[in-house]
């Protein structure tokens, strides 16, 4: 007791102004975080709209957003950045240090081919720049997320993603905002250019941050070794297997909530650019409004999305944020349905982006709640990838809808995927409190076993197919 009382409990830091110029490793983050969140808009938002600017085919540019699909196939490939070392750089920088060199030189290559393409003339062309973009940013990104982990304790994880956000954040501004201003004044070949020169930012931070590789362990001669469907089934199957030995039947409906919470905001979003250029808004006017204003509503709608989870719980989260989201693309329905005046345009991106975000946050929270000690990585790759791919396939068609019925029918379609997703929330919205209230069940049996007074585990199957409010212990901890 003594030697615990001696022992100092390590207190989380709070982010300090001061901490981004005193510690290299903040600023570095922060660089790092801009250039990961550069490329993402320069293959989607940013992307279909040069499309529609170009006067590619409605239904091409729906078809176009599949070249963004390795953002969320990377947990593909992402086990051989630890495995391999890039040739020649390794040695001198560093396993990690090398990857990301390379790999930001490789997405600012990517967009100088997409600069000098031209839509009208080159659409393949394009289309190969785009998909090399998005491959080569997304592994910047496993790397980026690797380093920022090892590079760290624990007690400065917080400061460092919550510097990364803000540096994603400013890098979501200029691959929006900033390169529809470049775009309106000097084209979209200079908008581009001017992109992959803003690259040399990351690479910067990348030479000067330090090599933080953690040590491969050799293995020893008496080690037992692994063959390789040993270590596939410890690294992927165990955890998959632990979900549904804790959830049951119940897990296929988590799946299918998680598969189509954000489903509408994945499809309808690859036609919001083309719609705003539809309508007649000049892409001035789309950055100021759009991918300035609208960010800044998004931000507020994630803390709204976390003020709501901490005041109103998780459940009751995860059922608003379904229900506005969904219903939020209403507003680009009736957005359609007139002419091109900026004050419109405001209203409409001010509740969808407020209304997603929301979404989002409470999204986030309740994959994390899914997740178990042990296996959490493995299963929120899971979670994490099943949300996005659905949507991003299905927003492929997209273009073929809005061909067929219009832009205004198309975004009340989307809408309505929010009514089985509503109703999914309430079938199995407060599984994570359910779980909660078993794991007391079942500490109280085994306290009880002791005392000669047993009591009832709960089995979270018939949980989930009886709803029943759970105690307050275990909603407070949601």
């Amino acid at each position: 007791m003594a030697a615990d009382a001696a022992t100092p409990k390590t207190q989380p830091r709070k982010l300090r102004l001061r901490d981004i110029t005193e510690d290299r490793r903040v600023a570095q983050m922060l660089a790092l975080g801009f250039s990961s969140g550069l490329p993402l808009l320069l293959v989607l938002g940013t992307f279909t709209l040069r499309l529609a600017d170009s006067g590619i085919d409605i239904k091409t540019i729906g078809l176009f957003s599949y070249v963004a699909l390795p953002y969320s196939l990377k947990f593909l490939w992402a086990p051989s950045i630890d495995r391999l070392d890039v040739p020649f750089l390794a040695a001198r920088l560093g396993r990690k240090r090398a990857w990301m060199v390379t790999t930001q030189i490789a997405t600012a290559l990517a967009l100088v081919l997409m600069a000098f393409a031209d839509p009208k003339e080159q659409l393949a062309l394009l289309g190969l720049g785009a998909f090399l973009v998005a491959f080569c940013a997304a592994t910047q990104d496993v790397v980026i997320d690797g380093w920022r982990i090892e590079a760290a304790g624990t007690d400065m994880q917080g400061i460092m993603a919550a510097t990364s956000n803000l540096g994603y954040r400013f890098g979501l501004i200029l691959a929006g905002a900033g390169a529809l201003y470049v775009a309106a004044y000097g084209g979209w070949t200079l908008a581009y250019l001017s992109m992959a020169a803003l690259m040399s930012i990351g690479f910067v931070a990348a030479l000067l941050a330090t090599p933080y590789d953690r040590a491969r362990v050799a293995a020893s001669a008496d080690a037992p070794k692994r063959d390789l469907p040993t270590a596939v089934r410890q690294a992927v199957l165990e955890p998959l297997t632990e979900l549904h030995a804790r959830m049951g039947k119940a897990l296929f409906a988590v799946l299918a909530l998680v598969a189509l919470y954000r489903m509408p905001d994945f499809v309808s979003g690859v036609m919001a650019n083309p719609l705003y250029i539809t309508l007649g808004y000049g892409k001035a006017e789309i950055a100021t409004i759009v991918k300035l204003f609208g960010i800044w509503v998004g931000i507020a709608g994630g803390f709204l999305g976390g003020w709501s989870i901490a005041r109103l719980g998780l459940f009751t989260t995860l059922v608003i944020g379904a229900f506005i989201a969904a219903a939020s693309h209403l507003s680009l329905a009736w957005l359609a349905m007139g002419g091109p005046e900026p004050w419109r345009l405001a209203i409409a991106v001010s509740i969808e982006s407020l209304c997603g975000s929301f979404a989002g946050i409470a999204l986030i929270a309740y994959m994390s709640s899914l997740t178990t000690p042990g296996y959490a990585a493995t299963q929120y790759a899971l979670f994490s990838s099943l949300y996005a791919l659905p949507g991003k396939l299905v927003a492929g068609t997209s273009g073929f809808v809005v061909a067929a019925y219009g832009f205004p029918v198309f975004f009340a379609m989307t809408a309505a995927v929010g009514i089985p997703v509503v109703a999914l929330c309430f079938a199995v919205g407060r599984l994570p409190q359910r779980a909660a209230a078993a794991a007391e069940t079942e500490a109280g049996e085994e306290a009880g076993a002791e005392t000669g007074n047993p009591t009832r585990p709960l089995d979270l199957a018939s949980a989930v197919a009886e709803p029943q409010l759970p105690p307050k212990a275990a909603r407070a901890q949601t």
